[in-house]
């Protein structure tokens, strides 16, 4: 389960005893199980020639029928303007979305879906989320609580999340 990098710094972690290998190798299955679920997700999104970042564009214009510009959807999406160029450099040859000028402004363009895309879209979503929760069948309720207060207790230790919280080293000292 582990990647064969994992397994080298865990062994020589165990050999020098330097920090609890019990800590580190649960930290080290989180990530191979993280970098399992991208893997799974990269390759039922590839079938419909799509990226994460491309298939997250298509929810970002399902409801939006006279579409978005670049810029929000660069905002939207959390990428750079460069990075949303390319995406819908994809979308707009796979005829997922076409640029049009704006309503209210011809200057500015208009990013929408296409007939296709609406399609896409509507499908991918039933699609991804019976994916996404087929993931924690057969967990009970509590069990999900228990994972979701366990996961943000390694956010909270984490410095991104000490971050978002406000909290630093010399609050906790």
């Amino acid at each position: 389960m582990l990647e064969q990098k994992h397994m080298a710094l865990l062994e020589e972690a165990e050999r020098r005893a330097i920090a609890p290998t019990d800590n580190i190798r649960a930290c080290f299955e989180l990530l191979a199980l993280t970098g399992a679920i991208d893997r799974d997700c990269a390759v039922r999104l590839a079938r419909h020639r799509l990226s994460e970042g491309k298939f997250v564009l298509l929810f970002l214009l399902h409801d939006k029928p006279d579409g978005l510009s670049p810029h929000e959807l660069a905002e939207r999406a959390g990428v750079t303007r460069a990075t949303i160029t390319g995406l819908l450099d994809g979308l707009e040859r796979d005829g997922f979305i076409a640029r049009r000028g704006g309503l209210e402004d011809r200057r500015k363009i208009a990013v929408a879906l296409t007939e296709v895309g609406r399609q896409m879209a509507r499908e991918l979503f039933s699609e991804h989320t019976q994916w996404v929760a087929s993931l924690f069948e057969g967990f009970t309720a509590d069990e999900r609580k228990t994972l979701h207060e366990l996961l943000q207790r390694i956010w909270r230790n984490l410095d991104a999340g000490k971050q978002q919280t406000g909290q630093t080293a010399d609050a906790r000292a």
